[in-house]
């Protein structure tokens, strides 16, 4: 069992079984949001249970996926597309560190200029 939360604990999740290899977003909503890069994990939804999430809210940043976060705190928490049944999980909102290190960046054409990534790891411009 992988747990996690926000960073006051007002939203607390559980993940059963075992996470893949994480990614991370260069998107503009992404960096935004975060006011970096989003490194999360891609999971099957009915693998994810919340069990605190009275201060848990969703933002539609778009007509593709929502954004879920902490109230509360303001924790960047998940990404959740419509269109699947899957949603991302922030690897920073995990209460141990992921297994792994991420395996891909994605939207890396909106990469910013006042960072740099390591261009070994595959890359898309989508998701």
């Amino acid at each position: 069992m992988i747990t996690g939360s926000c960073l006051c604990g007002a939203t607390r999740f559980k993940i059963d079984g075992d996470l893949p290899p994480g990614t991370i977003c260069h998107c503009g909503q992404c960096r935004r949001q975060t006011s970096h890069v989003y490194a999360s994990v891609h999971i099957p939804e009915t693998s994810l249970t919340l069990s605190q999430d009275a201060d848990l809210r969703w933002y539609s940043a778009s007509p593709v996926a929502r954004r879920g976060f902490c109230g509360a705190c303001g924790t960047v928490l998940f990404w959740n597309p419509g269109k699947e049944d899957k949603i991302s999980v922030s690897l920073g909102a995990l209460d141990d560190p992921h297994p792994g290190r991420p395996a891909m960046h994605i939207f890396t054409g909106d990469t910013s200029d006042h960072y740099d990534f390591d261009g070994a790891l595959p890359q898309r411009d989508t998701f």
